[in-house]
């Protein structure tokens, strides 16, 4: 008689280290059978996190995207490791974000040059 398991068996896993950073980080299969790298021993809450980035951990082992907008409150989510690499710059999160600080940043450049204000000849007593 075969012996069943009370919990469902965890697929290989394991922790590799950073080729930028040396530091470790979890090796963790996908839905597509593909692996992603993840942030070891970080749960942040998913609505915190960019869509393409939050991460859940499945009943078997398997991590996939968690997409679902908006968050629960109470999920929480693992992060790809290489936001959190100190050797790695970190990519644009939100491209809709940068467009518009350029723009800004334009906006800012063709404005004319504002004048200092002229000081009143005499002060205010303030007392």
């Amino acid at each position: 008689m075969a012996q069943t398991e009370e919990q469902p068996r965890r697929l290989n896993r394991a922790q590799v280290p950073c080729p930028h950073c040396g530091l470790p980080q979890d090796r963790v299969l996908t839905l597509e059978q593909d692996w992603v790298l993840l942030e070891p021993d970080m749960t942040p809450p998913a609505h915190v996190v960019p869509a393409d980035h939050r991460w859940i951990e499945l009943s078997d082992g398997r991590a996939t995207v968690y997409g679902v907008c908006p968050p629960d409150p109470s999920q929480r989510c693992r992060i790809p490791h290489h936001l959190a690499c100190s050797a790695r710059p970190l990519p644009d999160l939100w491209p809709w974000l940068t467009t518009l600080r350029a723009e800004n940043a334009r906006r800012t450049e063709r404005q004319p040059t504002p004048q200092p204000p002229e000081s009143p000849g005499e002060w205010p007593t303030a007392g």
